[in-house]
Parts: C-alpha cells; sequence; structure tokens
C-alpha cells in the first residue's frame, strides 16, 4: 500500500502571506533565521496579521543555517514557556526544518534527539499546536514535506528526522520573499529541487501521485533555473512553484543516496560546510550513473531526458548520459563546481578545494557507512555496498565517471 499525504491547505501567489491574518489561536511563535524576512518586511507583515487575528505573538529569531540540535532544544523550551496554538515558521529550510522539530519536543517534551529520528516513528502531533511553515527560498519544499534536517554538530552529521507527522498543515509560497533572493542561493536551492524531483522519479517508493509532480518540476526547474539565477522576476515564480511540487514528489515518493552523501558530507570536514544544495548537484551526476545499472532506473532517467528534456540518444544508454551531460551544462551555467576537489569557500567555483584531500581520504569508510545508513539510501533503486559507496564518494571528490 502506498501514501500521498500534503498539508491540508496550500496558498500560492504573490500576497499569499497574508493568509495567517484569517488563523484561529490565542498565540502565535514565529520562527525565522536572520535578518533577510525582516529586511523584506515579510516578519514584520506576518506577524501584523497574526495579531490582527487576535494572536499574541512571541518571536524566535536566529535560527542558523544547518540548525543544531542544541537550537531545537533551546527554541522547543521557549514554546513549553509560551504555549502557542500555532508556530508559523518562515525562510529557508533551516528555520522550518529546526521549528519542525521544535514542535515535536514542544508536544512531547520527555522526546530526545534519537528519538525524532526514528524514521517514521512519531507520536501524533496537533495536540497543543499546528503548524504553518512560509518559504523563502525556492529549493528545499520543507514547507510540504514528511522531513527536516537537523545537524549534531558534537558528530559532524546532519540528520534527517522522517515523518508524516511533521507534514506542516499549512504551506503559504509566496514569490514575493524570492525576489531578492541572492544569486548563489537560487543556484543551490535550485538544484536542491532538481534533485528532489529526479530522485523521487526514480525511487522505489515512487507511485503514478508523485512521478506526476516529479516530471513537471524537473521540466520547470530546468527550463526556468538558469534565467532564475539572472534574477527573472518571472522564472523566480516558476521556480518557487517547480520547487514545491518537487517537494510534494519526493515527501511520498522519497528520495536516494545523492541526499544520503549530501547529507553525510556537509558537515563531516573542517575545511567548512559543503552546502547541501552544492552537493548534491555535484553529486547528481555520479549517482545517476552508478544508478543506471538498475534497468528500471535507467529506463526512467532515459524517459526524462528523451520525454521531458527533449535531449538527443538513440539508446537509453546515451539518453542517460545527455541527462547527465544537461545537469553538467546547468552546474557550469549557475557557477556550481562539477566536483569537491573544486569547492571553494562557500560554494564557488576554486582551483584549490577548501576541503582537505587527505582529511577527506581519512573519513571517507566513516562518511560513506554513515550515508548507507541514512533514512533516504532505502528507497535508492540501486543498493551500494560499503565499498561502492566509498568509490562514489572519491568520484565526487575528484569529478571523475562512475563506471561500476
Amino acid at each position: 500500500m502506498g501514501r500521498f499525504t500534503n498539508p491540508r491547505d496550500l496558498y500560492f501567489g504573490e500576497g499569499a502571506r497574508h493568509e495567517v491574518k484569517n488563523f484561529e489561536g490565542k498565540r502565535a511563535v514565529i520562527v525565522c533565521g536572520g535578518g533577510s524576512m525582516k529586511r523584506g518586511g515579510f516578519l514584520q507583515d506576518v506577524q501584523a496579521d497574526l495579531e490582527s487575528a487576535g494572536m499574541e505573538v512571541k518571536l524566535i529569531e536566529g535560527v542558523e543555517s544547518d540548525p543544531s540540535v542544541e537550537t531545537v532544544m533551546k527554541g522547543a523550551a521557549v514554546m513549553q514557556e509560551f504555549q502557542p496554538d500555532w508556530i508559523v515558521a518562515i525562510g529557508g529550510g533551516s528555520p522550518i526544518d529546526a521549528a519542525k522539530a521544535m514542535w515535536i519536543k514542544y508536544e512531547y517534551p520527555e522526546t530526545t534527539f534519537e528519538d525524532m529520528c526514528k524514521v517514521f516513528g512519531l507520536p501524533k502531533l496537533r495536540t497543543k499546536a499546528h503548524f504553518c511553515a512560509i518559504s523563502s527560498t525556492s529549493g528545499t519544499a520543507t514547507e510540504v514535506t514528511a522531513f527536516s534536517i537537523i545537524t549534531d554538530y558534537s558528530k559532524g552529521i546532519k540528520f534527517p528526522i522522517a515523518d508524516f507527522e511533521i507534514t506542516p498543515d499549512v504551506a503559504i509560497v509566496d514569490p514575493e520573499l524570492t525576489y531578492t533572493m541572492p544569486a548563489k542561493l537560487c543556484a543551490h536551492t535550485g538544484m536542491d529541487a532538481l534533485t528532489h524531483a529526479i530522485e523521487a522519479y526514480v525511487s522505489t517508493a515512487a507511485s503514478m501521485y508523485t512521478d506526476a509532480n516529479a516530471l513537471h518540476a524537473i521540466r520547470e526547474i530546468v527550463e526556468w533555473l538558469p534565467k532564475s539565477y539572472k534574477g527573472d522576476k518571472e522564472a523566480r515564480k516558476h521556480m518557487h512553484d517547480a520547487q514545491c511540487i518537487a517537494g510534494i514528489a519526493f515527501s511520498s515518493g522519497l528520495l536516494g543516496i545523492v541526499h544520503s552523501m549530501a547529507h553525510k558530507t556537509g558537515a563531516a570536514f573542517t575545511g567548512d560546510h559543503i552546502i547541501h544544495g552544492c552537493a548534491n548537484a555535484m553529486y547528481l551526476g555520479k549517482v545517476i550513473q552508478f544508478n543506471a545499472k538498475d534497468a528500471r532506473a535507467k529506463s526512467r532517467y532515459a524517459y526524462i531526458a528523451k520525454e521531458v528534456l527533449h535531449l538527443a540518444g538513440s539508446t537509453e544508454d546515451e539518453l542517460v548520459e545527455a541527462l547527465v551531460q544537461k545537469i553538467r551544462d546547468i552546474n557550469d551555467e549557475i557557477d556550481i563546481p562539477q566536483g569537491i576537489k573544486n569547492y571553494g569557500a562557500k560554494g564557488v567555483k576554486a582551483d584549490t578545494s577548501i576541503i582537505d584531500h587527505d582529511e577527506f581520504e581519512a573519513k571517507k569508510h566513516d562518511v560513506a557507512a554513515n550515508a548507507l545508513l541514512d533514512a533516504c539510501t532505502g528507497s535508492n533503486p540501486r543498493q551500494p555496498t560499503q565499498e561502492e559507496m566509498e568509490k562514489l564518494l572519491d568520484c565526487v571528490y575528484n569529478d571523475t565517471p562512475v563506471n561500476f
């Protein structure tokens, strides 16, 4: 039996954020990140609309990129004291993901972080509060998904929390929040969205319900991401909707080992974080080459290439390589490195990587082992061995083709 779960309500289009004025309750917390939502006036809009609905509002600000377990626990403590009826998260993936984890701890104070990470093992939520997510970046789609990514910095590992209970009650997809998004953030989040759609389409949990969303998202993202990167407003609108439907696809259709590797390499090295969307962009083509040894996956990749993107190729093998090349072309067009060997500070191309190769080699075995245990690995179309995962990591570091 399959399952397809979405938020109860999804509001989209310019000005959709003001829908919060129709929420009913006594108290609401707003969880947000840095200052971008405040500088743009969006945080103030949401607070004013909630107050106009008769609610007392408290802010939980300053959620960092790649939110930590500590941030989650501090935010949950604030919620315990304030007792909100609504949790409203506004911003990119980080504040929304953090707020989801805070929500779990708020409703079940005895829950540990380890308990949260038991895949599809959460108790029933909504005993104290409902959840609304307002996305400001066009990539993570966490506003519609059953997932949250939290970093345990003591272990240097990003852990996915996966359960349909944390699918938001209300998702708001307002493109006005994206119009001032920096080009680099646009590039990284956009490739995250493309990875979501492609992985969902070849996942072993894919269905007709998820395929429809995945395929349309792929077409939209490939067409509009390079234009969005250049600041085109119409493209930003298309990308904000496309990343959301990619999220609808993968929330029920699940992901694969591109994300498993991105989760486990993100915080593993001392040089710096490997930004999640940039990691996905570098790893995606390599994983396609690896997964294409599976007949079903190969057929599906070829379908994307031929029927969705209209790429050249007379055989499935040729179409798969055309898809891989298309991904490389997009990476070049939006200034993303092709391999970790060229990963510079903050995800820019560089002649010398900030991720030391000796450290990479020293940690490769453990990173591969952790990736194999990641929640996303189980739905990948081809299950790698420890040795194959280490070889894959070598390929993504050195930007070499995968032929095993």
